[in-house]
């Protein structure tokens, strides 16, 4: 495992972390997700994220990671980072969505209670919520890390100019962001163009996630929706027209450059996606051992010529999913 320090702080993590978003919960193989998560920490995937909603059903990702930290890593506790979040829709009512301090304080209070932890090495705001002012957000996570229920703030999905206002905010109260979550990958470049400028300005770290695209930077659509795959699913956040002729003629086009580099599509999309320095990690959310594995080489062959760069960015133009 290679690690890379998060921004200016003096924190390593890995550079591929695994995300317990889709597969860890109730509705999933506890078996598998219990491999997934031991093989990963064998590996030295030692960053685990989650989040309050994460499940299916929401909250039994947590709880379920819990239970196996409890079981099989409690010693390993101190050689770990875990993350989790609240922004999203949690629970019914009108505290159990939003940014509000009230729905941030109580979101910890449940999430440490599911995992048995006594604290989250980090904790992020999942979302700006233009219902909340940032800086009621921004002070809870002060609070938060100062009541020693989280080491470090992080803040994800916030446009830049509210980014911007929230890592001011941290760094004024001596508690600055540690790192900033948001979707990258070769079919959503976006963060490019304004978020890593913020990220290395203030020092923070920037941590990526769907860097497979939910899937599709892998050969699995390149000939068609096969069933039981994210775009065959009737709701999520894959639908099967995003998965356009064109998206997939740009895929098969860069398959053919990874299989000159000796990669799997998958292996190649990760290495690009690290090949900016300001990256510090990326989350992979694989179904079973086999993908994990899969996704881990990549990190076997991470240099890219200024000719393969180039390519890529002729192939992909300026497409964005």
């Amino acid at each position: 495992m290679r690690y890379s320090y998060c921004g200016k702080s003096g924190l390593q993590l890995p550079q591929i972390s695994l995300g317990l978003w889709h597969n860890f919960g109730f509705a999933n193989d506890y078996g598998m997700a219990r491999e997934m998560i031991l093989y990963a920490f064998d590996q030295g995937i030692t960053h685990f994220d989650l989040a309050n909603n994460y499940g299916p059903p929401p909250g039994s990702a947590e709880s379920n990671f819990g239970k196996i930290l409890r079981e099989n890593l409690s010693s390993h506790r101190d050689e770990m980072v875990i993350s989790s979040k609240a922004g999203h829709l949690m629970w019914n009512g009108p505290y159990g969505d939003g940014s509000s301090r009230k729905y941030l304080m109580a979101s910890i209070n449940q999430s440490l209670k599911r995992t048995g932890l006594e604290y989250f090495d980090i904790f992020y705001s999942h979302r700006y919520d233009p219902d909340t002012p940032v800086e009621e957000t921004m002070q809870a996570l002060v609070d938060i890390v100062r009541q020693g229920k989280a080491l470090y703030a992080g803040i994800s999905k916030y446009p830049p100019k509210q980014a911007r206002t929230a890592m001011n905010y941290l760094k004024d109260r001596d508690v600055p962001c540690l790192i900033f979550q948001d979707k990258y990958s070769m079919l959503n470049r976006k963060p490019e163009k304004d978020i890593l400028d913020i990220t290395e300005e203030f020092g923070s770290g920037f941590i990526a996630f769907s860097p497979l695209a939910q899937g599709v930077l892998t050969d699995k659509y390149l000939n068609g929706i096969p069933d039981k795959s994210r775009a065959a699913e009737p709701s999520g956040f894959l639908q099967e027209e995003q998965v356009t002729p064109s998206i997939v003629d740009k895929v098969r086009q860069l398959s053919g450059l990874a299989a000159e580099r000796g990669q799997t599509m998958a292996e190649m999309a990760l290495a690009w996606a690290l090949r900016d320095k300001r990256v510090t990690s990326l989350i992979v959310g694989a179904r079973n051992v086999a993908q994990l594995q899969d996704n881990l080489k990549a990190l076997e062959n991470t240099s890219f010529s200024q000719e393969q760069l180039g390519r890529i960015d002729g192939i992909l133009g300026d497409v964005v999913m």
